[in-house]
């Protein structure tokens, strides 16, 4: 009778590919607290009131908060055009620089236009009357290495740096955004105000269980497996 072999092979690639199961339904888990607490964020800056700019960017936390804020000309500065998508119809956003005070330039956000619309607002070299507005302060997701790169002033990625060196800034840019929540050009046929909504989706939780889940049958199937080798009669 030959003796029966532990399945070494079978319990190697049986741990790794758990061990990559547990991993995902790990990261999944991390995924979840990170994203209710951008959602615990976001519901705590739309219970406060609106603030200056400067006031919410020392504060800290500026993510999702709302400010008031005043820039000269700026529906009539200069702006860039941003390929986006909104409720699945594509179409452009409008950013346009602000300078401040203290001599930085924050881009401001100034509303989206869907495709099929023609009309933009005029340019204007001259600094014009200072305009006020409420706006939302967000960060700048990364750019993805698969983003195309701009074409001019025409831009398929979001990038502070690049969209303010496009529009002639020199000065020091900040790393924050502004999405204005009220018209800049009403008179603009199209355009509107839109800023993302911060109730992200949340199905990290699901995610995590399908992870785990699987787990727990590549675990099943191991077992089942190996008490079928182990049991079956040996070969004479």
């Amino acid at each position: 009778m030959s003796q029966k072999r532990f399945p070494v092979v079978l319990t190697v690639l049986t741990v790794a590919m758990l061990a990559v199961l547990i991993a995902l339904g790990v990261w999944q888990v991390q995924r979840l607290h990170w994203k209710e607490g951008l959602l615990a964020a976001s519901a705590r800056s739309e219970q406060m009131a609106p603030a200056s700019l400067d006031e919410v960017l020392a504060s800290g936390a500026p993510e999702f908060r709302k400010v008031l804020m005043v820039c000269r000309g700026l529906n009539t500065a200069p702006f860039v055009t941003l390929r986006s998508i909104e409720e699945g119809q594509p179409g452009y956003r409008l950013v346009s620089a602000c300078p401040q005070s203290d001599g930085s330039t924050v881009m401001v956000d100034r509303g989206f236009i869907a495709e099929g619309f023609e009309a933009r607002p005029v340019e204007r070299e001259d600094a014009a009357m200072p305009l006020a507005f409420t706006g939302v302060v967000r960060s700048v997701s990364k750019r993805s290495g698969m983003t195309p790169p701009a074409e001019g002033r025409l831009f398929y990625g979001r990038d502070n740096q690049a969209m303010a060196k496009a529009l002639g800034v020199t000065g020091p840019v900040s790393s924050w955004l502004v999405y204005a929540a009220t018209p800049i050009n009403p008179e603009v046929e199209g355009l509107h105000p839109s800023v993302p909504p911060a109730a992200f989706s949340n199905n990290h939780a699901g995610y995590a269980a399908t992870w785990f889940g699987l787990a727990l049958v590549l675990i099943g199937v191991y077992i089942g497996l190996l008490r079928r080798r182990l049991t079956r009669p040996a070969d004479l």
